[in-house]
């Protein structure tokens, strides 16, 4: 059931691919071309409070949407992602999956890759 006021509950004019339990959109704000989420159709604050057929379809759609780019952007590699809670950099309470597509020398240290989020880990 939609939220009132939830960017991710109508996305229908935004919609890049969809299945039965998900859809894909461009990120509004990427981080590299290509930056695309895949969001859960019924909102669901936490991914892991997803159903099991709904997290499928999401990585289905993952999947599919990693082959899409990788046809028509050659990244090099991807970084998938999922911000869970607040304290996680999660900023819209409804679950998704972000697919980031990398480039050789997009970035000057790319090694660890997410491990280093939290800058006092390093």
């Amino acid at each position: 059931m939609p939220e009132v006021d939830c960017p991710f509950c109508d996305l229908a004019d935004r919609i890049v691919s969809e299945n039965a339990w998900s859809v894909s959109v461009r990120d509004l704000e990427p981080a590299a071309d290509g930056h695309t989420l895949v969001i859960p159709k019924r909102h669901c604050a936490s991914f892991f409070d997803l159903e099991p057929d709904e997290v499928q379809a999401c990585f289905s759609l993952l999947q599919r949407e990693r082959n899409a780019l990788q046809g028509t952007l050659e990244p090099d590699g991807f970084n998938v992602g999922i911000n869970d809670g607040v304290s996680a950099g999660q900023r819209v309470p409804h679950a998704h999956v972000h697919l980031i597509p990398r480039f050789l020398g997009d970035h000057p240290d790319t090694r660890g890759g997410i491990r280093h989020v939290i800058p006092t880990r390093r």
